[in-house]
């Protein structure tokens, strides 16, 4: 299993992740980013079977918010 982690207070909202891959990303209300499906707080984790499109979100975000680990 892999593990996506995004660190929300670092985020500027870009929206990049999304964009690159909406199946993990969404901006919410407050601007930033969030990973679907994960609890929100400051240091959102989801673990995944396959890290697919997020490992591109992570290398594209401004950031450096969002981390993967294999």
């Amino acid at each position: 299993m892999a593990k996506i982690k995004l660190e929300r207070e670092k985020c500027i909202g870009c929206g990049s992740c999304q964009a690159l891959c909406p199946k993990y990303f969404e901006l919410i209300d407050d601007g930033k980013s969030h990973i679907k499906e994960a609890t929100k707080q400051d240091i959102e984790e989801l673990e995944v079977e396959k890290i697919e499109c997020a490992e591109s979100a992570a290398e594209a975000c401004p950031s450096q918010c969002i981390h993967i680990e294999k």
